[in-house]
């Protein structure tokens, strides 16, 4: 029996502006059928009809719908980084600021398609899981650059590690309110959603070890 050869997961990359708008375009109508209707029920013919393209046009860049669902991850994924960046520079100059801004950013950006994020990377394989965890690990180290100039504000004895605890922790409560089945909703709750999370991270940033010396 003889294995089937690998097929690369990546797709062709446009090289001129006029390819990548027509990529552009062929990915959010990808990401509009799939939010609403499954990646099961997203088809190359449904996109490239809501795309506005031709059929031809979507196998001249991917191989199969499996590649392009490979550069809607990627997409989702570089957009989370890019929008929690951007929110993080955006922050009031304060560790609290650096926490409220860390915290809604997540939040929105896990509620935007949240149905399908978690589906995309839950069904797309090791390959989608290792790019997600690239993502976690950009994101998680722009907290700590963004942190990094309140440090001597923090009572834990290890200001470093405190704050990759924080980070972790805020992290995976946006990450569980994506899949819950109940997930916080709307503009008002989801920033109040934000500021509890904001305030755990601060009461335990501003909080010195057990039994450990205060460095304030």
């Amino acid at each position: 029996m003889t294995e089937e050869p690998v097929r690369p997961l990546r797709y062709r990359e446009p090289r001129q502006a006029r390819s990548a708008a027509t990529l552009a375009r062929v990915l959010q109508a990808a990401e509009e059928i799939a939010a609403s209707s499954g990646l099961e029920g997203m088809t190359i013919n449904g996109v490239a009809e809501r795309a506005g393209v031709s059929v031809g046009t979507i196998y001249r860049r991917f191989d199969d719908k499996e590649q392009l669902i490979t550069a809607l991850t990627e997409r989702m994924l570089e957009r989370r980084e890019e929008y929690v960046a951007e929110r993080l520079c955006a922050a009031d100059p304060s560790l609290r600021g650096v926490m409220d801004a860390y915290a809604l950013a997540l939040l929105e950006s896990f509620a935007d398609n949240n149905n399908l994020f978690p589906e995309l990377l839950r069904l797309r394989g090791s390959a989608s899981l290792d790019r997600g965890a690239r993502t976690i690990t950009e994101i998680h180290g722009r907290l700590l650059e963004a942190a990094a100039p309140y440090a001597a504000h923090i009572r834990r004895s290890d200001p470093q590690a405190a704050l990759d605890t924080v980070a972790r922790a805020v992290l995976g409560a946006c990450f569980h309110n994506s899949v819950r089945p109940d997930p916080v909703t709307g503009e008002a709750a989801l920033r109040r959603y934000a500021d509890e999370l904001s305030d755990m991270a601060i009461a335990y940033l501003f909080t010195p070890d057990r039994g450990g010396a205060d460095r304030s």
